[in-house]
């Protein structure tokens, strides 16, 4: 392989850890926050008001940007790789999420979800031998 062509390619796995690595941290970090507010009033206006309130804490803010940083690290990695070989690796943020959350908030795992969590990652590295 051309040095040129590896380079592009260790850039494009550099992406697609960026929008895997900003992606979970954003779920993480918004799914810790919103626990924290309680109170949630019964009506669907008054949740929407009351999420609009929580906006300025840093924290949510700092999920919602890692979000719209996660979609410009994406945009980088389609310019390096077919979606087809690029979307299966954002399964990754499915199992780090998963794992994270169960030993951050303590949310239990079940032999149904390990099992699913296998065959997320059998499929990521069948679809992965494509490329």
């Amino acid at each position: 392989m051309h040095p040129s062509c590896k380079k592009v390619m260790v850039m494009g796995y550099i992406y697609i850890i960026g929008t895997i690595g900003f992606t979970v941290y954003g779920q993480l970090i918004l799914k810790w926050r919103i626990a924290r507010l309680t109170n949630w009033p019964e009506n669907t206006t008054a949740k929407l008001l009351y999420l609009l309130k929580a906006l300025p804490d840093p924290f949510i803010l700092s999920g919602l940007l890692a979000a719209f940083v996660a979609s410009l690290f994406w945009m980088l990695a389609m310019s390096k790789f077919p979606l087809s070989y690029a979307y299966p690796f954002m399964s990754l943020s499915f199992v780090l999420v998963f794992l994270l959350s169960a030993v951050l908030f303590h949310e239990t795992i079940t032999w149904t979800k390990v099992a699913g969590l296998i065959l997320v990652i059998l499929g990521l590295i069948v679809s992965s031998q494509s490329h």
